[in-house]
Protein backbone atom coordinates (compact mmCIF):
# COMPACT_ATOMS: atom_id res chain seq x y z
CA UNK A 1 0.00 0.00 0.00
CA UNK A 2 1.17 3.52 -0.79
CA UNK A 3 1.42 6.21 1.86
CA UNK A 4 -1.72 8.23 1.16
CA UNK A 5 -2.41 11.88 1.81
CA UNK A 6 -5.49 11.06 3.92
CA UNK A 7 -3.60 9.09 6.54
CA UNK A 8 -0.69 11.52 6.71
CA UNK A 9 -3.10 14.44 7.10
CA UNK A 10 -4.92 12.75 9.95
CA UNK A 11 -1.73 11.70 11.72
CA UNK A 12 -0.34 15.23 11.62
CA UNK A 13 -3.59 17.12 12.31
CA UNK A 14 -5.16 15.21 15.19
CA UNK A 15 -4.84 16.78 18.64
CA UNK A 16 -2.60 14.66 20.89
CA UNK A 17 -2.55 17.02 23.89
CA UNK A 18 -2.67 15.18 27.25
CA UNK A 19 -3.11 11.80 25.54
CA UNK A 20 -1.67 8.72 27.27
CA UNK A 21 -3.34 5.87 25.35
CA UNK A 22 -4.25 5.65 21.66
CA UNK A 23 -6.00 3.23 19.32
CA UNK A 24 -5.60 3.23 15.52
CA UNK A 25 -8.48 1.35 13.86
CA UNK A 26 -7.49 -0.07 10.47
CA UNK A 27 -3.84 0.90 10.72
CA UNK A 28 -2.92 -0.45 7.27
CA UNK A 29 0.86 -0.28 7.04
CA UNK A 30 1.03 1.67 10.29
CA UNK A 31 1.68 5.21 9.08
CA UNK A 32 -0.80 6.97 11.39
CA UNK A 33 0.25 4.90 14.42
CA UNK A 34 3.90 5.77 13.74
CA UNK A 35 3.09 9.47 13.44
CA UNK A 36 1.15 9.38 16.70
CA UNK A 37 4.05 7.72 18.47
CA UNK A 38 6.44 10.31 17.02
CA UNK A 39 4.26 13.16 18.29
CA UNK A 40 3.79 11.93 21.87
CA UNK A 41 5.99 11.31 24.95
CA UNK A 42 7.73 7.99 25.55
CA UNK A 43 5.14 6.76 28.07
CA UNK A 44 2.27 6.89 25.53
CA UNK A 45 1.24 3.49 24.14
CA UNK A 46 -0.38 2.92 20.74
CA UNK A 47 -2.57 -0.08 19.89
CA UNK A 48 -3.04 -0.64 16.15
CA UNK A 49 -5.72 -2.98 14.79
CA UNK A 50 -5.61 -4.31 11.22
CA UNK A 51 -7.44 -7.17 9.51
CA UNK A 52 -5.51 -7.51 6.23
CA UNK A 53 -2.60 -10.02 6.60
CA UNK A 54 -0.35 -8.32 4.05
CA UNK A 55 -0.88 -4.92 5.63
CA UNK A 56 -0.15 -6.45 9.05
CA UNK A 57 3.12 -7.83 7.75
CA UNK A 58 4.14 -4.39 6.48
CA UNK A 59 2.97 -2.64 9.65
CA UNK A 60 4.91 -5.02 11.87
CA UNK A 61 8.04 -4.51 9.79
CA UNK A 62 7.60 -0.72 9.91
CA UNK A 63 6.99 -0.77 13.66
CA UNK A 64 9.98 -3.00 14.37
CA UNK A 65 12.35 -0.70 12.45
CA UNK A 66 11.10 2.50 14.07
CA UNK A 67 12.48 4.28 17.18
CA UNK A 68 9.08 3.74 18.85
CA UNK A 69 8.91 -0.05 18.48
CA UNK A 70 8.37 -0.64 22.22
CA UNK A 71 5.29 1.59 22.25
CA UNK A 72 3.53 0.23 19.15
CA UNK A 73 1.35 -2.88 19.55
CA UNK A 74 -0.16 -4.50 16.47
CA UNK A 75 -3.33 -6.60 16.74
CA UNK A 76 -3.91 -8.67 13.60
CA UNK A 77 -7.69 -8.92 13.69
CA UNK A 78 -10.90 -7.08 12.92
CA UNK A 79 -11.93 -4.31 15.28
CA UNK A 80 -15.28 -6.11 15.62
CA UNK A 81 -13.49 -8.94 17.47
CA UNK A 82 -10.85 -6.84 19.25
CA UNK A 83 -11.19 -7.14 23.02
CA UNK A 84 -9.45 -5.19 25.74
CA UNK A 85 -10.28 -3.88 29.20
CA UNK A 86 -8.61 -0.58 28.33
CA UNK A 87 -10.31 2.56 27.20
CA UNK A 88 -8.48 5.19 25.18
CA UNK A 89 -7.85 8.93 25.34
CA UNK A 90 -7.64 9.05 21.55
CA UNK A 91 -8.98 6.81 18.79
CA UNK A 92 -8.14 7.49 15.15
CA UNK A 93 -9.24 5.91 11.89
CA UNK A 94 -8.75 6.42 8.18
CA UNK A 95 -11.69 4.15 7.39
CA UNK A 96 -13.05 2.56 4.22
CA UNK A 97 -15.71 4.81 2.76
CA UNK A 98 -17.14 3.61 -0.57
CA UNK A 99 -20.53 1.96 -0.02
CA UNK A 100 -22.02 1.29 -3.46
CA UNK A 101 -19.42 2.39 -5.96
CA UNK A 102 -17.37 0.47 -8.51
CA UNK A 103 -14.95 -1.89 -6.77
CA UNK A 104 -11.37 -2.12 -8.03
CA UNK A 105 -10.17 -5.60 -9.04
CA UNK A 106 -7.35 -5.61 -6.48
CA UNK A 107 -8.62 -7.22 -3.27
CA UNK A 108 -6.37 -5.20 -0.98
CA UNK A 109 -7.56 -1.90 -2.46
CA UNK A 110 -11.14 -3.10 -2.17
CA UNK A 111 -10.69 -3.92 1.51
CA UNK A 112 -9.03 -0.57 2.18
CA UNK A 113 -11.65 1.56 0.48
CA UNK A 114 -15.02 -0.25 0.68
CA UNK A 115 -17.19 -0.69 3.75
CA UNK A 116 -17.94 -4.43 3.47
CA UNK A 117 -15.19 -5.12 6.04
CA UNK A 118 -16.01 -2.19 8.34
CA UNK A 119 -19.23 -0.22 8.07
CA UNK A 120 -19.61 3.21 9.61
CA UNK A 121 -22.05 1.70 12.11
CA UNK A 122 -19.47 -0.90 13.18
CA UNK A 123 -16.74 1.71 13.43
CA UNK A 124 -18.86 3.96 15.65
CA UNK A 125 -19.88 1.01 17.82
CA UNK A 126 -16.20 0.23 18.40
CA UNK A 127 -15.47 3.85 19.22
CA UNK A 128 -18.28 3.94 21.77
CA UNK A 129 -16.91 0.77 23.39
CA UNK A 130 -13.30 1.85 23.63
CA UNK A 131 -13.33 5.64 24.01
CA UNK A 132 -13.13 6.90 27.57
CA UNK A 133 -15.53 9.55 28.88
CA UNK A 134 -13.25 12.50 28.11
CA UNK A 135 -11.55 10.96 25.08
CA UNK A 136 -11.61 12.03 21.43
CA UNK A 137 -12.12 10.19 18.16
CA UNK A 138 -10.62 11.51 14.90
CA UNK A 139 -11.40 10.50 11.34
CA UNK A 140 -10.73 11.66 7.76
CA UNK A 141 -13.37 11.22 5.05
CA UNK A 142 -14.49 12.64 1.70
CA UNK A 143 -17.06 15.43 2.05
CA UNK A 144 -20.27 13.53 1.25
CA UNK A 145 -19.33 10.52 3.36
CA UNK A 146 -18.05 12.78 6.13
CA UNK A 147 -21.31 14.68 6.42
CA UNK A 148 -23.26 11.44 6.59
CA UNK A 149 -20.81 10.07 9.15
CA UNK A 150 -21.18 13.19 11.32
CA UNK A 151 -24.96 12.79 11.36
CA UNK A 152 -24.67 9.11 12.23
CA UNK A 153 -22.23 9.93 15.03
CA UNK A 154 -24.52 12.58 16.46
CA UNK A 155 -27.37 10.07 16.51
CA UNK A 156 -25.12 8.00 18.79
CA UNK A 157 -24.27 10.98 21.04
CA UNK A 158 -20.80 11.52 19.58
CA UNK A 159 -20.40 15.24 18.88
CA UNK A 160 -18.10 16.89 16.36
CA UNK A 161 -15.75 19.26 18.22
CA UNK A 162 -13.27 19.95 15.34
CA UNK A 163 -14.22 20.05 11.67
CA UNK A 164 -11.58 21.16 9.18
CA UNK A 165 -11.71 21.26 5.39
CA UNK A 166 -8.86 20.07 3.18
CA UNK A 167 -8.54 21.19 -0.42
CA UNK A 168 -5.66 20.93 -2.86
CA UNK A 169 -6.03 24.43 -4.39
CA UNK A 170 -7.96 27.61 -3.62
CA UNK A 171 -10.16 27.24 -6.69
CA UNK A 172 -10.92 23.56 -6.05
CA UNK A 173 -13.79 22.18 -3.99
CA UNK A 174 -13.17 20.72 -0.55
CA UNK A 175 -11.91 17.14 -0.94
CA UNK A 176 -11.67 15.83 2.61
CA UNK A 177 -13.09 16.54 6.05
CA UNK A 178 -10.89 16.10 9.12
CA UNK A 179 -13.17 15.60 12.12
CA UNK A 180 -12.74 15.03 15.84
CA UNK A 181 -15.60 13.75 17.98
CA UNK A 182 -16.23 13.66 21.71
CA UNK A 183 -18.86 12.28 24.06
CA UNK A 184 -19.01 15.83 25.46
CA UNK A 185 -21.10 18.29 23.42
CA UNK A 186 -19.16 21.54 23.05
CA UNK A 187 -18.42 24.25 20.51
CA UNK A 188 -17.00 22.94 17.25
CA UNK A 189 -13.69 24.38 16.04
CA UNK A 190 -13.48 24.93 12.27
CA UNK A 191 -10.53 25.52 9.96
CA UNK A 192 -9.03 24.70 6.59
CA UNK A 193 -5.82 23.24 5.19
CA UNK A 194 -4.71 24.16 1.68
CA UNK A 195 -2.19 21.87 -0.01
CA UNK A 196 -0.79 24.08 -2.81
CA UNK A 197 -0.40 27.84 -2.55
CA UNK A 198 0.46 28.05 -6.27
CA UNK A 199 1.70 25.57 -8.85
CA UNK A 200 3.36 22.74 -6.96
CA UNK A 201 4.43 24.94 -4.04
CA UNK A 202 3.01 23.78 -0.73
CA UNK A 203 1.13 26.32 1.37
CA UNK A 204 2.73 27.57 4.58
CA UNK A 205 0.12 25.83 6.75
CA UNK A 206 0.66 22.49 5.00
CA UNK A 207 4.44 22.81 5.30
CA UNK A 208 4.13 23.62 9.01
CA UNK A 209 1.81 20.68 9.53
CA UNK A 210 4.14 18.24 7.76
CA UNK A 211 7.58 19.55 8.62
CA UNK A 212 8.32 16.77 11.11
CA UNK A 213 7.31 14.01 8.70
CA UNK A 214 8.33 14.91 5.15
CA UNK A 215 11.97 15.41 4.21
CA UNK A 216 11.14 18.11 1.68
CA UNK A 217 8.98 20.08 4.14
Amino acid sequence: MKVGTDGVLLGAWVNVTNVTSMLDIGTGTGVIALMLAQRTPSYVQVDAVELNPDACFDAQENFSQSPWRERLHLHAQAIQTFATEKTYDLIVSNPPYFNNSYKPPDLHRTTARHTEQLSFEELLSAVLRFLNASGRFAVVLPVTEGRGFEKLAMDKALYCIRNWNFRTRKNKPVERLLMEFSKENRTCETGEILLYESGEIWSDEYQNLMKDFYLKA
